[in-house]
């Protein structure tokens, strides 16, 4: 069985149905953060899906969300490819969805496939799986050794994630990590990124007094904490978007980066045109450099306005970030340049969570490997971003157990992930099952020939 029969038995439309057929079952499992019964059954039937070809599920338990680890070994001289995915989904939104449509049963309308998890991260973890499947179905055996980490606290910040793995470290010896999450540039554009921007989620706070104040009788006489909390943020985020706090962006961008992210269009090209920090490209400023962003602003009572001043304002904050800052300095940072601005009244809360800044540098052997067995398969040579918009916890990966990553999602930027009507259309769905199955197959036929993939 050549590489080619097996990425064109991956758009058969038997495995697509195959590949439907599972996803709907996945979807069905109400995996909604603190579901923990869904949580647990999602992960033994992924658990029974791989079991029918080698695959050992090995349970973790701990004062965390379930975690489960799949193995196959197939000898000591080969390579080892760790995979990871997670099952768990933001909340349903029910109600909230397009009419007829409902979070937890799939649902094709119109060339696309809907349902909670179908794009973060369901669909995207079978769609690696499917491929991982129909190499062994067809070959008879990988070529290398495979573990498959699925967890079910990502998008609660992966609690526990970091010690699962600092745990394991011996059991997950590998040559790389090998992932799909997150969206590509466009529908029809593959791309690989090679880490992930940090986040921290600040919460901003005013307090002058316990209760309002007539707005007739005080006005101009009483600090308004929501007029001041507005002039804080402006200090902070510039009338363009820009960050105005310092040591919360890197010095410059690197060459080779802004090299690899030449010609690049972001979100999809849903931009706004001279918005974020001046001199950067859209690409740049989306995948090297920071941005703060105002999550939200309160102050008074909006649901039913009253004429009075507040006693108080609140704001979330969030920094996105590359890797090069000094992690333990955001927070203080923050404080040193509201108190030189004039704002040392305004409380910082410390972040209750935060993703680290991490990334594999984009000239590593192995993106450039990855690279070519995509651009083998589907004839065009994809992008290679430094680093994802978003933040995922690749620093587990590259910074606990000391391994490059290469991500490959399986998304795209319209797919409402996080919102209700989340989707991914049904066309894309073959080439991803075939662009990873020749990815795989790739990595097996370097493993059989012992040649190194870095």
């Amino acid at each position: 069985m050549t590489r080619s029969q097996i990425t064109t038995r991956a758009t058969d439309p038997e495995t697509l149905g195959r590949y439907m057929d599972e996803l709907s079952r996945l979807v069905a499992f109400p995996t909604e953060p603190g579901a923990a019964e869904a949580h647990a059954a999602c992960l033994k039937h992924i658990a029974a899906l791989m079991a029918a070809h080698g695959f050992v599920a090995r349970w973790i338990e701990g004062d965390h969300p379930p975690t489960l680890l799949l193995s196959r070994v197939e000898g000591p001289d080969l390579p080892t490819v760790l995979g990871y995915g997670h099952a768990d989904t933001v909340p349903a939104m029910e109600g909230r969805w397009s009419a007829g449509l409902t979070p937890w049963k799939l649902t094709e309308r119109e060339g696309r496939l809907y349902g909670r998890g179908v794009a973060d991260n369901k669909g995207q973890l079978l769609v690696n799986l499917t491929a991982l499947r129909l190499v062994l179905e067809t070959r008879g055996a990988l070529g290398f050794n495979g573990h498959m980490l699925v967890e079910m606290g990502e998008e609660v910040g992966s609690p526990g994630l970091e010690a699962i793995c600092a745990g394991l470290k011996d059991d997950l010896k590998a040559d790389f990590v090998l992932a799909s999450d997150g969206p590509r540039l466009a529908e029809d554009q593959p791309i690989v990124f090679l880490g992930a921007r940090g986040a921290v989620t600040l919460r901003l706070t005013i307090r002058h007094r316990t209760g309002g104040r007539h707005s007739g009788n005080f006005g101009g006489l009483l600090r308004n904490p929501g007029t001041e909390m507005a002039h804080a943020l402006s200090a902070i985020i510039g009338p363009q978007g820009e960050c105005r706090v310092p040591g919360w962006t890197p010095d410059a961008v690197p060459d080779t980066t802004r090299v690899a992210l030449a010609g690049i269009i972001p979100a999809g090209g849903e931009i706004d045109p001279g918005w974020g920090t001046p001199g950067l490209t859209p690409a740049e400023r989306v995948f090297a450099w920071s941005a703060v962003e105002v999550l939200d602003f309160t102050c008074g009572s909006p649901e039913r306005t009253v004429n009075a001043i507040p006693p108080e304002a609140t704001a979330h904050i969030q920094l996105r970030h590359v890797v090069g800052l000094d992690a333990d300095d955001i927070v203080p940072a923050l404080r040193r340049h509201l108190d030189a601005e004039g704002f040392d009244y305004v409380a910082i809360d410390e972040p209750e969570a935060r993703f680290p800044a991490s990334a594999t540098p984009p000239d590593h052997p192995l993106a450039r490997f990855a690279c070519a067995s995509i651009e083998r398969t589907t004839g065009t040579a994809p992008a290679l971003l430094p680093s994802l918009g978003g933040s995922l916890p690749n620093h587990v990966f590259t910074d606990t157990l000391g391994l490059p990553a290469i991500w490959v999602p399986q998304s795209y930027p319209g797919c409402s992930q996080h919102a209700p009507d989340e989707h991914l259309p049904r066309a894309m769905i073959p080439g991803a099952i075939a662009l990873m199955a020749g990815l795989y197959d790739d990595i097996g036929q370097a493993g059989r020939a012992g040649l190194g993939l870095a």
